[in-house]
């Protein structure tokens, strides 16, 4: 008996290797409409022309040499979060918990300010340059101590690092709150204000005359580091060896555990310096929110660039391009927040959505007609 089999009209086939000018291509054009289709929704609710609106978006980025700066700067921390996380990414440890070291970071830096600065009783000093010192160890040390913990954990029990990292976000979090309450002015505030405003105590330097430029330099400084570190360092190597397979690591005589543990110290330390930075050099002071989501966002970064410090460079100033630009949409048409976000996140639903597209191929195909497909099976 003939049984009549459709076929389907198309199926989804792995690539095995698509060239990097194409890829590259792929992803212009899921930007350019992203962009189209924001455009279309900001004009049909604020009936302003696409082009009005684009202007807008490069005006709330790059309109003003402040402006700029601004970008800059939040271009700066995000890339170091994203840069600091790309080791453990890179040795498939799914370090989620950037939030929370950067955060312990800043808390370490604020202590140092707080403790050592104001607080201290009469008659009683400690020098500006030493606070800043402690400031710097002290945040690195913390986010190191943050990535740590569930270094050990999976590398001696196998615990789940995803699990493990986000947990921490939480405790990091909660610390931070009990803190300000503990440093809150005046009580009963809920927050600390401005820490040491009057003696600029732990207010990390100026470079060239710039609150901006010391981030700014120190992104540059990291993201050569790490290239440097990933490509050609021995340490490097072991991360994309463990990467790659356990098993071929442990049987070439790598020490496993070690490099999870290493690795994972050297991305909560880089977290932590981004701590360190938020507090003494851009906010002077310490929230629950003053990452602002970055150590999550940092994780999407580093996956679009495909680990490649120098890629990262360009998403991550593409994300930050994005949320201003947004954010100045929502404030020159008087829309609210909300639109804001929608507008981002349609912009990254196409970005991502774009790698799919990179991976995989579809292939048409084109039924035969009247064909039929004998089934021996049934009779």
């Amino acid at each position: 008996m003939a049984n009549n089999v459709s076929e389907p009209l198309f199926h989804i086939v792995k690539r095995d290797n698509l060239d990097r000018k194409k890829a590259w291509m792929i992803r212009a054009a899921a930007i350019v409409f992203a962009i189209i289709v924001s455009s279309i929704l900001t004009t049909i609710l604020t009936d302003d022309n696409p082009i009005k609106v684009l202007l807008t978006m490069a005006g709330g980025a790059f309109g003003t040499l402040r402006k700029t700066m601004v970008t800059l700067q939040n271009l700066a921390i995000l890339l170091i979060i994203s840069l600091a996380l790309t080791p453990a990414f890179k040795m498939r440890f799914w370090n989620i918990g950037g939030e929370g070291q950067v955060l312990i970071g800043g808390l370490a830096a604020a202590a140092c300010m707080e403790l050592m600065g104001d607080r201290l009783p009469a008659g009683l000093s400690v020098p500006n340059w030493l606070i800043m010192v402690l400031m710097v160890i002290s945040s690195i040390l913390a986010g190191a101590l943050w990535g740590f913990i569930p270094a050990v954990l999976k590398a001696k029990w196998n615990t789940n690092e995803t699990l493990s990292t986000l947990m921490m976000n939480y405790i990091a979090i909660q610390l931070v709150a009990y803190f300000i309450i503990k440093w809150e002015v005046p009580k009963g505030a809920g927050k600390i204000g401005i820490i040491n405003q009057d003696t600029n105590l732990g207010w990390l330097p100026q470079l060239f005359g710039s609150k901006y430029m010391l981030s700014i330099v120190l992104a540059v400084l990291v993201t050569i580091g790490m290239f440097i570190y990933l490509t050609y360092s021995k340490h490097g190597y072991e991360i994309a060896v463990v990467g790659e397979s356990e098993r071929t690591a442990r049987y070439v005589g790598m020490k496993v555990k070690k490099v999870i543990i290493r690795t994972m110290l050297l991305s909560g330390g880089l977290c932590g310096l981004a701590g360190l930075l938020l507090v003494g050099s851009i906010n002077h002071t310490i929230t629950t929110t003053i990452s602002n989501g970055q150590g999550f966002t940092a994780v999407m970064v580093s996956w679009l660039a495909k680990f490649n410090p120098f890629t990262m460079v360009f998403t991550a100033l593409l994300i930050v391009f994005l949320g201003r630009g947004a954010g100045e949409i929502s404030t020159k048409f008087e829309l609210n927040q909300s639109f804001s976000d929608i507008v981002t996140g349609i912009i990254l639903f196409f970005i991502i959505g774009c790698e799919f597209f990179i991976n995989y191929k579809i292939n048409f195909r084109k039924p035969a007609a009247g064909k039929e497909v004998t089934d021996d099976s049934v009779h």
